[in-house]
């Protein structure tokens, strides 16, 4: 009946996860072929957003997850099964503003209606959904290195880049549409003839499209400027594709990778992101130094005062521990598993403060102690804990 009730707790988890950008997905490719053939769609702006928004978590998760993402730079060392960041954090600036120029235009055609936004705005939208669109390619492009299409998950980062293109000619379509027809309906009057001759023209070739393609040169030198004054440089986005390891754009090669020593769930769990774990010193345990913070000082008073007042008691916890817990320690590898261990960690860490400030007479003291093994404590700095953590 267990073993039942887990089967059917993954599926729920497995459909929650993999049904959406499917569903998703197909009612994008209705509505891009209503907006087409002029056909009703089924609320449009509501699945776009949850497109948009469900496919980047999804997408961030699967990163972290699948490809075991370190989040370090090319020249810092990672384990073996890792994988550097894909965009190099120097230039991550020449990657991230024409996305945001892309998210913004994309917002603007899909949530604004055509009437509510001139034709130069309008024009502009496009071209600035065009520019975030050269981007994520390269990102899709980037990633290929690491993508194994005979994985089913690994579709998965396509499938989003594909909506990205979808509600992106969805946009397109409906706004550069929607301008020819109101200067239609409303029978503007040129006042000078090659006006109305280059109006006849842009309406008769592709509706307004010749006019947003030549937008995108202008906005991709404003965005260069910006970039420069910056500090980004003239080529800051190729420099962000290729100053990185393990991807397809990739020139750099990474350190030797480290050699991973497995440490108990709460030890791990302190070489965590440091906002989060909150890192207090660096301590002793035989002969190494490892980070200490809060929790792992606790857990380990917690063990010597039971150790203590009931000996017998702490040698079956012990031996349970070093049975299920050792082992399930190896597995947390990266910072976002050791982040994830630390949460779970924390009502048994309240409970262990409990039972310390009811049994002891200096609790903080014991804590304080801990892993000190007589020798004198280094205070943590920035470079010690990342010397510690690499």
């Amino acid at each position: 009946m267990t073993e039942l009730l887990m089967q059917l707790k993954a599926f729920l988890l497995w459909t929650l996860l993999l049904v959406p950008p499917f569903a998703l997905t197909a009612l994008n490719l209705w509505n891009l072929f209503a907006e087409c053939s002029g056909r009703k769609k089924l609320a449009p702006r509501l699945f776009a957003g949850l497109s948009m928004g469900i496919g980047a978590a999804e997408y961030f998760l699967l990163l972290c997850v699948w490809f075991e993402y370190s989040g370090k730079d090319y020249d810092q060392a990672t384990y073996a099964f890792q994988t550097h960041n894909l965009i190099d954090s120097a230039h991550a600036l020449s990657f991230w503003l024409p996305v945001l120029v892309g998210v913004v235009g994309l917002v603007l055609l899909l949530w604004c209606r055509p009437e509510q936004l001139p034709p130069l705005v309008s024009a502009g939208a496009v071209a600035g959904v065009l520019v975030g669109n050269i981007m994520q390619i390269l990102l899709a492009v980037q990633i290929a290195e690491q993508v194994d299409l005979h994985r089913f998950l690994d579709w998965y980062f396509y499938l989003y880049h594909g909506n990205l293109l979808l509600l992106s000619a969805m946009g397109i379509h409906r706004h550069i549409a929607g301008q020819t027809r109101l200067l239609r309906e409303r029978q503007t009057v040129f006042r000078r003839r090659w006006v109305l001759q280059l109006y006849q023209f842009l309406e008769k070739t592709s509706h307004f499209r010749l006019a947003a393609f030549l937008l995108v040169l202008p906005l991709a030198a404003v965005l260069e400027i910006v970039l420069i004054l910056c500090g980004q440089g003239v080529d800051g986005t190729v420099q962000a594709f290729t100053q990185t390891a393990d991807w397809t754009f990739s020139q750099q090669l990474p350190p030797p990778p480290l050699e991973y020593q497995g440490h108990y769930l709460c030890t791990v769990a302190a070489g965590g992101h440091r906002k989060l774990v909150r890192p207090l010193r660096l301590g002793y345990r035989r002969g190494a130094v490892i980070v200490v913070n809060r929790q792992l000082a606790v857990a380990n008073a917690f063990e010597e005062l039971l150790q203590e007042r009931l000996p017998h008691l702490h040698r079956r916890v012990r031996q349970f521990y070093d049975t299920h817990g050792y082992p399930l320690s190896q597995k947390i590898t990266t910072p976002f598993r050791a982040d994830l261990v630390y949460l779970l960690m924390k009502p048994l860490e309240w409970l262990f403060v409990v039972v310390l400030y009811l049994f002891d007479l200096a609790p903080e003291c014991r804590i304080a102690r801990q892993y000190t093994a007589g020798k004198p404590v280094k205070n943590w700095s920035e470079k010690t804990y990342a010397d510690i953590r690499n």
